[in-house]
């Protein structure tokens, strides 16, 4: 599916996205105080995976935001630079793999991350670039999870609702298991989200997510 016709099948009357500004005044509440707070880890981890690993510090990849719109989605590298070619080889060797990736867009066991990136992974660390993009307007606090145009697919007609919203940081997907999450579940999380959104609703994803990152953690 190609970029330019995802966003020209989403334009519509949606001159606004889920929420409005009083959502976007939440996100940009929400992320001033974190990008504040997280202001020391935000220079340490860079620092980390330049003397552990080398090579570029983010990793930025295009995901489809409100309306079918493309962004640049920021996250800290959790991969090795070749990740592309490992990934490809990994596959073809193992139908197993293959058959998980094409389920789940996931691998249990990721040839391609680094063991500093499965720290941030597991710890979340690695998506705190992601503060910049709520702030640029691409992104929001809670939303569903940011995906690629080929994966929007997957969502069928479900699309439509997700293209309503900005991609989340965090979501109902957060705090509902994350990675042991089977992406249908995912789809099915992410249209609940926007049809029963509300405000209060997002402060509750938000105050629930960090216990969800920790309980995730510690079942790992």
């Amino acid at each position: 599916m190609q970029t330019a016709s995802i966003e020209d099948d989403a334009r519509g009357d949606r001159r606004q996205p889920l929420g409005g500004w009083a959502k976007r005044l939440l996100d940009l509440m929400v992320a001033s105080t974190a990008l504040i707070l997280a202001s020391p880890i935000l220079v340490l981890i860079p620092l980390l995976i330049k003397a552990t690993t080398g090579g570029p510090v983010l990793f930025v990849h295009r995901r489809i935001g409100f309306n079918g719109k493309a962004f640049d989605c920021y996250k800290f590298r959790t991969m090795v630079p070749n990740a592309e070619e490992v990934l490809e080889r990994h596959l073809s060797c193992n139908p197993q793999a293959a058959q998980e990736w094409a389920a789940n867009q996931k691998l249990k066991c990721d040839p391609r991350i680094l063991f500093l990136g499965n720290m941030l992974r597991k710890s979340s660390l690695d998506e705190l670039p992601q503060l910049f993009n709520i702030l640029r307007g691409d992104m929001s606090c809670v939303g569903p999870r940011p995906v690629v145009a080929d994966e929007l697919q997957r969502y069928g007609a479900a699309s439509y609702e997700y293209l309503k919203t900005r991609p989340g940081l965090t979501g109902l997907w957060q705090i509902n298991g994350r990675n042991m999450t089977e992406y249908s579940h995912r789809v099915l999380l992410d249209t609940q989200y926007v049809r029963t959104w509300s405000l209060r609703r997002d402060l509750s994803i938000l105050m629930r997510t960090i216990p969800a990152i920790m309980k995730f953690d510690q079942t790992s």
